[in-house]
């Protein structure tokens, strides 16, 4: 797809618009089923309700292994977009490649309390809400919560700068579309959410455990400012057209919680960070409520 064209349609995601074009909806389903790599292919792979591998498979995080990023677009044929995609997911956010963008407005989150396990993945430690616990609005589209994972270190970088954690916080539209928000961390202070998990994740297997009721308003974010960007799940398949709201802030965390997420999950996992990727001038934009005459 001509990158002119792609930029269009990603700044559809973002620009409010109470009267959506017909015309721009007919040519997007055009672009999209005609384009060699599809916004959301279909892995045969078991995958959970937000479009991941669901446990682990061969793949891995170590290059040289066979197994690693480089190779996952090979290991199997429905996860060929994390090879080809021109979308994929994490990027360094670089300070000029951002446009400030007041009018994106204020990330409209309105979880409650719900029943959640927690799991072992193999390559990661995911807490999934088994009922309705809320949901985010983004551009008048409400994305349902669905489950959180972490990565140490980050994936997304800053600058270059990559933290020592980075929290991901899944959403899925009514139409099968996902929206996560990330959040990153460096070492200091215990963060709350995980002190309140802390004692399942020291003790959780592969079997999905319940933990009983869960609060996601207890995971902190801190800032009001944000990035957002389109691009793709950092593992496999690696389904792009997966709408990214990075907090600015860089939260803490303590080395102890870390260490805790790094030794429960499977032998050549501890390590869980995807390789940025390339960019290819996508839009990046920031929210920053002081633009716009708010507060920050």
């Amino acid at each position: 797809m001509p990158f002119p064209i792609l930029k269009q349609l990603i700044m559809s995601f973002f620009i409010p618009n109470p009267r959506p074009n017909l015309f721009f909806f007919l040519i997007l389903g055009f672009l999209i089923s005609s384009s060699h790599h599809s916004f959301f292919p279909i892995c045969r792979a078991a995958l959970d309700d937000s479009g991941e591998v669901g446990d682990e498979l061969p793949f891995a995080y170590v290059e040289g292994t066979g197994k690693g990023p480089k190779n996952w677009g090979d290991i199997d044929p429905h996860w060929k977009a994390c090879d080809t995609g021109n979308m994929q997911s994490p990027i360094d956010l670089l300070n000029i490649r951002v446009q400030v963008f007041p009018n994106l407005g204020k990330l409209k989150r309105d979880y409650k309390p719900a029943p959640a396990t927690v799991k072992n993945r193999g390559h990661d430690i995911t807490v999934r809400w088994k009922e309705d616990a809320g949901k985010i609005n983004i551009n008048g589209t409400d994305y349902n919560l669905l489950q959180s994972h972490w990565h140490s270190p980050s994936e997304h970088t800053f600058n270059g700068s990559r933290y020592d954690l980075e929290l991901h916080v899944i959403h899925r539209s009514s139409t099968g579309k996902l929206a996560v928000i990330g959040i990153v961390y460096k070492y200091g202070r215990p963060d709350p959410f995980l002190s309140e998990l802390f004692h399942h994740i020291n003790s959780v297997g592969k079997e999905e455990v319940d933990i009983g009721i869960i609060n996601p308003g207890n995971i902190k974010f801190g800032s009001r400012k944000y990035y957002r960007y389109i691009g793709s799940l950092t593992v496999p398949p690696c389904t792009e057209g997966v709408i990214w709201t990075i907090v600015k802030k860089v939260r803490t965390v303590s080395r102890e919680q870390v260490r805790a997420l790094r030794e429960t999950v499977h032998d050549g996992y501890a390590v869980n960070a995807r390789p940025t990727q390339q960019f290819n001038g996508r839009p990046v934009l920031l929210y920053t409520p002081g633009e716009n005459g708010g507060s920050g």
